[in-house]
C-alpha cells in the first residue's frame, strides 16, 4: 500500500537538477483538470440554467468531444465508411494516481512544484480547449467566460507560482477582444487561442443548406491571417496593448492526412506541428507580423524543430520566387529564338514524323501538364511575399523569429535541430520554450521532465546555455515582452532578486 508521506519524502531527479541552477525554471505548459460541479455555478452566472443543462448534456453524451463520441458510437464498418478518425484515448497518467490527483488539485500542484523542479508554471486547463472550438455561439461565449472566471478564482491563492491561461474564442475578432478585456479584469496574464476556426464552404452551404451531413465535411479552415474571413488585426493589436501574450495548443487530427479510423498514433504524430505551422504561416504571409511586430505567440506541444525548418524554407522560396525573383519563371522571359534553334538541332528524333509550328514547339517545352493557357497571371497576385513586405532575407527573420516561440516537450530530442545555428541561413537560434506538457500521457511521471531535458545536456545534444534559454531566458523574454511586470510578486522575481543580492 502506497503511503502519502512516502511519496512526499521521495527526492526527485528534477529537484536535484534545479538545486544546481542559479536561475528560475519556468514551465510554459502544465495541463490541469477541473471539477465540473464547482464550475457549474460560474456557468449559471454567465449562461443561465439553460447553458448549464447544455453543458451537462455534452458531458453525458460526448464528454465535451463530439468527434470522439461519434467514433465510439459507430461500428467499425461505419467508422470506415464515414471516415471517422480514431480519437485520443487513455490520455491521462491513470496508473500514477499521485500525479493524476496533482493536476486536478491546485493546492497539491502548488505544493509539489519544487519536486517538479519548477519555480513558476503556466497552466493550460484541459477544459479550456473545448469552448473556444465550439460552433454554438451561446455555449462558446458563456462557457468561455465562466471557465476563465472559475480558473482565475481557484488559482488566485497560488499566484506567486501558478497562472492559468485565459481561453479566448476567435470566431470573430470582436468576441476575442471582449474576452481579452474580461480576462485582464480577472487578473489573467496569458491567453490561449484556437489555431483555426472551421467555416462552411459558402458555395456548398448555399447549394445544400439543409444537408447537415455534408456540412461536416464541406468546410475550410480560417487561420486568422491570409485569406481570413475577417480582419483580425484589431485583436492582435489588443493583445499587445493589454500585455497579454497569446499561445495556441490546437491540433490537426481529423484533417485529411490525419484521418485514420483505426490508429490514434497515425493521426497524432506531428499533428500539433502541422496545425501550428499553418497558423504561423498564415500570420506571416498575411502580413500580420509585419504590421504588428510586437505580437508574440507561443506555439505549444509541437516541438521546435519545425520552426527552424519553416524559417529555412521561407528563405529558400523567397530567394527563388520572392519579388522579382519569380520573374525568372515567367514564360514571357523565354528566349524563343534559342528554344527554336535547340528544337531544330536536337528535337528531330523526338518529334520524327510530326510537323510542329513555332507556337506548338514552344508549348511542348513546358510539358503536357503545364500548357500555355494557364501561364497568364494577374501582376498583383504574383508575389506571394508581398503582404509580408519582404524585401530581403533579414525581413524574413524579423517577421518570424521575434514573433513565434516554439514549445518543446522535455524529452523531445528534435530540439537538437532547432538549436543548431547551422540549420538555418542566419546562423542563429530560434526561440524554444520548456513546455513539459505535464498532465497528459506524454509525461507518465511529473518529476522527470526537467531532468530529461538536463539529460540532453549531459549527453552533449544541447549545451548548458541552451538549457538555460529553454527553461528560463526564452520563457522570461516571451512573457515580459509586452508586460514587463508579468513576474512581479512571483517566485521568479523573488529568486532573481536573491541571486542579484548574493
Amino acid at each position: 500500500m502506497t503511503v502519502l508521506k512516502d511519496l512526499k519524502a521521495k527526492q526527485s531527479r528534477a529537484a536535484q537538477v534545479r538545486s544546481q541552477l542559479d536561475y528560475p525554471v519556468i514551465d510554459t505548459d502544465i495541463h490541469t483538470n477541473a471539477y465540473s460541479p464547482a464550475l457549474e455555478d460560474y456557468i449559471a452566472q454567465y449562461g443561465g440554467s439553460r447553458v448549464v443543462d447544455v453543458f451537462r448534456s455534452h458531458l453525458k453524451s460526448n464528454g465535451l468531444n463530439a468527434l470522439a463520441a461519434e467514433w465510439y458510437n459507430a461500428s467499425p464498418e461505419e467508422r470506415k465508411n464515414r471516415r471517422l478518425f480514431r480519437p485520443p484515448f487513455w490520455a491521462l497518467p491513470s496508473e500514477n494516481t499521485y500525479d493524476l490527483a496533482t493536476v486536478a488539485l491546485p493546492g497539491l500542484l502548488y505544493e509539489r512544484l519544487e519536486e517538479l523542479g519548477t519555480d513558476y508554471a503556466v497552466l493550460y486547463p484541459n477544459l479550456s480547449l473545448f469552448p473556444i472550438n465550439s460552433s454554438n455561439d451561446d455555449l462558446r461565449l458563456s462557457l468561455t467566460r465562466a471557465i476563465n472566471h472559475f480558473h482565475a478564482d481557484i488559482y488566485q491563492p497560488y499566484a506567486d507560482r501558478l497562472t492559468p491561461v485565459a481561453a479566448i474564442p476567435l470566431n470573430t475578432p470582436q468576441e476575442g477582444i471582449e474576452e481579452l478585456e474580461f480576462a485582464q479584469k480577472l487578473g489573467l496574464k496569458a491567453a490561449l487561442i484556437p489555431g483555426s476556426v472551421r467555416r462552411p464552404i459558402q458555395a456548398v452551404a448555399e447549394k445544400y443548406p439543409e444537408d447537415t451531413d455534408l456540412r461536416r465535411y464541406a468546410y475550410w479552415l480560417d487561420f486568422f491571417g491570409i485569406d481570413s474571413e475577417y480582419d483580425y488585426d484589431p485583436f492582435w493589436q489588443k493583445s499587445v496593448d493589454l500585455g497579454i501574450n497569446l499561445s495556441t495548443h490546437s491540433g490537426s487530427q481529423s484533417w485529411v492526412a490525419r484521418n485514420s479510423p483505426s490508429n490514434y498514433m497515425f493521426n497524432h504524430i506531428n499533428h500539433f506541428a502541422d496545425a501550428s505551422e499553418a497558423l504561423a504561416k498564415a500570420l506571416f504571409f498575411g502580413g500580420v507580423t509585419e504590421r504588428i511586430p510586437q505580437l508574440r505567440i507561443a506555439l505549444l506541444e509541437a516541438g521546435a524543430a519545425w520552426g527552424q525548418n519553416v524559417l529555412t524554407h521561407l528563405v529558400d522560396r523567397f530567394e527563388k520566387r520572392g519579388n522579382e525573383h519569380v520573374q525568372q519563371y515567367n514564360p514571357k522571359r523565354l528566349n524563343r529564338e534559342l528554344a527554336l534553334e535547340l528544337y531544330r538541332q536536337y528535337g528531330h528524333t523526338l518529334y520524327q514524323g510530326r510537323e510542329l509550328n513555332e507556337a506548338e514547339i514552344i508549348e511542348s517545352l513546358f510539358g503536357v501538364a503545364s500548357t500555355s493557357r494557364f501561364q497568364t497571371q494577374n501582376p498583383a497576385e504574383i508575389n506571394d511575399f508581398a503582404l509580408a513586405k519582404i524585401q530581403n532575407k533579414q525581413d524574413i527573420w524579423d517577421r518570424w523569429v521575434p514573433n513565434f516561440y516554439f514549445g518543446n516537450e522535455a524529452d523531445d530530442r528534435t530540439i537538437v535541430g532547432a538549436l543548431n545555428p547551422k540549420g538555418n541561413p542566419f546562423g542563429q537560434k530560434i526561440n524554444a520554450l520548456y513546455s513539459s506538457d505535464s498532465g497528459h500521457w506524454d509525461v507518465p511521471e511529473l518529476t522527470e521532465p526537467l531532468a530529461e531535458t538536463w539529460d540532453l545536456v549531459q549527453e552533449g545534444a544541447i549545451t548548458a546555455e541552451d538549457f538555460k534559454a529553454l527553461v528560463f531566458t526564452n520563457p522570461y523574454q516571451f512573457y515580459t515582452a509586452n508586460n514587463p511586470d508579468f513576474f512581479k510578486g512571483t517566485q521568479v522575481e523573488h529568486k532573481l532578486k536573491n541571486n542579484q543580492a548574493a
